[in-house]
């Protein structure tokens, strides 16, 4: 497969809607003997945050964009059907995004992935409150709290969460992780606001999920809720 050739004819394809021509395409090089799963890594994530950059830089119409993320969406359904599925590793990651389709489509494609890997997946997309997610995580308790976000405007909210998560010891053992175009575009970020982990890609997320199971954010690194700390130090 030469990757970019296959990106490069793929995009015409999604941004103009040819349904039966792209999964012509894709079966092509199925049958080339590449897996769905690089496929899915090698081609379709980079073509996510082609359309997601351009829509958002202005260079790409509202219909453009709609064609081709969910054009883009059938695509990654019909690979994850294709997944070899691994033994469980036992560990469950409760995953949420930012309300844009592009959050939406990268935090799926990543929940296919990763449970294909063996992670036990619970996956509500975008749009739920803060609220909700402190509930859901009490609840269930999992190892991972993967949030993904696109836009900066998402930033507030996945801090306040972490914050609220951490002074009220809600579930010591979970990891808090980001991922998403936002945290792609300003290095540094996942750290200021107290991520214990963040990748930016799928084939980089799971093996820092792997490879990381403990790890956790400093304090030095964590500026969430330092203010208020400082202040009930003072006090």
């Amino acid at each position: 497969m030469n990757q970019d050739v296959v990106i490069e004819k793929l995009f015409h394809m999604l941004i103009s809607g040819e349904r039966d021509a792209a999964r012509n395409m894709v079966n092509a090089v199925l049958e080339e003997g590449v897996s769905h799963e690089e496929l899915t890594m090698s081609v379709y994530w980079p073509l996510m945050e082609m359309v997601d950059t351009l829509f958002r830089n202005d260079q790409m119409t509202t219909l453009a964009h709609r064609y081709a993320t969910r054009l883009l969406r059938s695509l990654v359904d019909q690979a994850q059907a294709g997944y070899k599925r691994k033994a469980s590793r036992n560990r469950k990651i409760c995953i949420f995004c930012g309300p844009a389709e592009g959050d939406e489509l990268s935090a799926q494609l990543v929940a296919d992935l990763a449970e294909a890997d063996g992670y036990e997946i619970l996956f509500a997309g975008g749009g739920i409150a803060n609220d909700e997610i402190l509930a859901e995580v009490g609840q269930h308790e999992p190892d991972i709290l993967l949030l993904f976000a696109a836009a900066p405007s998402d930033c507030p909210e996945i801090r306040q969460l972490f914050d609220t998560i951490r002074e009220i010891g809600a579930c010591p053992d979970t990891q808090l992780a980001v991922g998403g175009g936002v945290f792609n575009r300003a290095p540094g970020l996942a750290e200021e606001i107290g991520a214990d982990l963040w990748a930016t890609s799928p084939s980089e997320l799971l093996e820092v999920l792997e490879s990381d199971p403990s790890h956790r954010a400093s304090d030095e690194q964590r500026t969430v809720g330092r203010s208020r700390r400082t202040s009930r130090k003072a006090a």
